[in-house]
């Protein structure tokens, strides 16, 4: 298959057609690349709150508001973009208020046969807690489609190996994030990678990218997309499949052949993800007594 994973910017929108123009041309682009699954980045629907005016763009609570309401909407144009361009889609995440409590931070997966279903984000970083109040939420799903079976770790998520170990069973995992700085970013990759080396599968990073003066929260963002696999047989030795270039906004592919996966899993150089439960017996403390 071929997997297409955004370097995505943010634009200000002045009605909800320049919305679904840009999202048809996104679409379009990596469609006609030959792309079966498109990954968005985490956060990339705030650009919606621009709809209700710079005052609620520029207001924290209120744009999240705004966005979540909006959502009805931006799941049909999903679906019908997946189901036209005979895509997968992994849609942008959003801040959605989901019952009676806080919002939590939720990407929808859309499959070319109309079929959705979302996953969200279970480890909120400091921002997350602190000043935008987003709650964690649903458990970690694996999708089981067409194209293998696919896990999300949004951002921060994919930084915890035991999320990752959950999703074990997952040929892609991919891992929407919005992240200030270059550190931040590295942070990201850093755990997208590991993870792949873990579980011996392919991981799949998208990054928003550029900045956004109308907006408390997505006001600075560092990124590109980044396609990994294990260094090991049947991947390149670094284990870098495909890498965009920082902050330019686009599309960055890769050609993912899921029999690599199955094969460096049964017959890698390493078997990590057949050792990972090796690891507990060989763990104690020690404690030196004093001189």
């Amino acid at each position: 298959m071929r997997v297409a994973t955004a370097a995505y910017d943010l634009d200000w929108l002045d009605s909800w057609a320049q919305y679904e123009d840009k999202l048809n041309a996104w679409v379009a682009q990596a469609a006609g690349n030959g792309a079966e699954l498109l990954v968005f980045p985490e956060y990339g629907a705030m650009e919606l709150s621009t709809l209700d005016g710079v005052d609620v763009a520029g207001d924290l609570e209120r744009s999240i508001q705004a966005v979540s309401d909006r959502m009805e909407e931006v799941q049909n144009l999903h679906q019908r973009l997946a189901k036209e361009y005979k895509t997968y889609i992994l849609g942008a995440s959003a801040p959605v208020v989901a019952g009676a409590g806080r919002p939590v931070n939720r990407a929808e997966l859309y499959a070319p046969d109309g079929r959705q279903d979302h996953q969200d984000k279970q480890i909120m970083t400091r921002f997350e807690r602190e000043q935008w109040d987003i709650a964690p939420g649903g458990p970690l799903k694996l999708f089981d489609t067409a194209l293998g079976k696919i896990g999300v770790l949004i951002c921060y998520d994919s930084e915890f190996p035991l999320l990752g170990r959950a999703l074990s069973e997952a040929d892609l995992i991919l891992v929407p994030s919005c992240t200030e700085a270059l550190s931040g970013y590295w942070r990201v990759r850093i755990g997208a990678m590991s993870r792949a080396l873990e579980n011996q599968c392919v991981t799949v990073m998208a990054s928003l990218v550029g900045n956004n003066d109308w907006s408390e929260a997505v006001d600075m963002n560092t990124g590109t997309g980044g396609i990994f696999g294990p260094p090991d047989k049947g991947f390149p030795q670094t284990g870098v499949l495909a890498e965009g270039t920082l902050n330019q906004p686009g599309w960055t592919y890769a050609d993912i052949d899921l029999s690599a996966i199955a094969d460096v899993r049964a017959d890698g150089h390493v078997l990590n993800r057949t050792h990972w439960d090796e690891q507990p017996p060989r763990v104690e403390s020690v404690t030196f007594s004093a001189l």
